[in-house]
């Protein structure tokens, strides 16, 4: 746990210190003029810092993952036998998907059923899984959750998320300062620079809010995309099978739902709406599973 508030920490502080200097150099750092805001400076100034945070922590994903989740990266000419059957299976379904290179394959150590893709492009990808993943799913739903995780990488997910990460960050930032500096004209001018400060946090984290529902619901409809890329590349059965087992394996019963710790409740299987649906990035798996079971596309 610390060495991953550490990296948090040191990895915030490089974007911060690249992005100043960035917008220290390009002059859009001073919006603020004798005449009011210069919303092109402002404008720029959000863009920078927005999309600069999201593509450089794309740019180390794969570095960050595997320092923080101690991923141990599988070489194919000195593998055991366990892991060369998964490179082969995960080399096997990136051809099928038609990506440039095979990504890197990993294992971490964790009881979960989980597994995660990652990377700045195509060619520079991590697919890791656990390894409670692989001791307790047979090798066609194994197949499932690789082809899902290929299917993220094929589609450029990681990228396009990133986008749309860019863009709510930069707009919080526009509005949020925009709004402050009309706020602040209705209060005395000595204490206009720390009511600034004050509006523009508050703001920033509201409609930091508000934003993460837009990126949780594009989330969301990618999950489904994945879906239908991984019964493709991998077949329907397989596809459903995979989200079958993560059902049985997290699907908690309604009346002790209250009780699950956090890092089971983003599994909670529930056919209850609830508003805090909205702010999940995967939808239910009972609707992944009806969805492939009800795409006639796919065989």
């Amino acid at each position: 746990m610390a060495k991953r508030i550490l990296l948090f920490l040191a990895v915030n502080i490089l974007v911060m210190i690249t992005i100043t200097i960035v917008t220290s150099v390009l002059g859009v750092n001073h919006y603020m003029t004798e005449r009011g805001i210069n919303y092109k400076s402002l404008l720029a100034f959000c863009f920078i810092w927005g999309f600069g945070g999201a593509f450089i922590s794309l740019a180390i994903s794969r570095w960050i993952a595997k320092f923080s989740m101690n991923i141990t990266v599988i070489d194919p000419t000195n593998a055991s036998a366990r892991e060369k059957d998964l490179y082969n299976r995960v080399a096997n379904l990136s051809r099928k998907a038609g990506l440039p290179t095979t990504p890197e394959v990993g294992i971490f150590e964790s009881s979960d059923l989980n597994a995660f893709a990652t990377g700045p492009s195509k060619k520079r990808s991590l697919v890791a899984v656990s390894s409670g993943l692989l001791e307790h799913m047979d090798q066609h739903e194994v197949d499932g959750v690789l082809a899902h995780e290929i299917s993220h990488i094929a589609n450029g997910d990681m990228v396009t998320m990133t986008l749309v990460q860019g863009v709510v960050n930069a707009f919080v930032m526009f509005f949020a300062r925009i709004i402050a500096f009309a706020t602040t004209q209705f209060v005395k001018e000595d204490i206009r620079p720390i009511v600034n400060i004050i509006v523009i946090i508050v703001l920033e984290i509201l409609l930091s809010i508000l934003g993460s529902l837009v990126i949780c619901w594009f989330s969301r409809k990618r999950e489904f995309k994945a879906d239908s890329g991984g019964a493709q590349l991998a077949g329907k059965s397989n596809m459903i099978a995979a989200l079958s087992a993560l059902q049985r394996a997290y699907e908690i019963p309604l009346q002790e739902q209250e009780k699950a710790p956090s890092s089971i409740a983003a599994f909670q299987i529930s056919n209850r709406s609830s508003f805090i649906e909205l702010f999940s990035t995967h939808p239910p798996l009972a609707q992944r599973i009806e969805a492939l079971k009800q795409n006639n596309q796919i065989l």
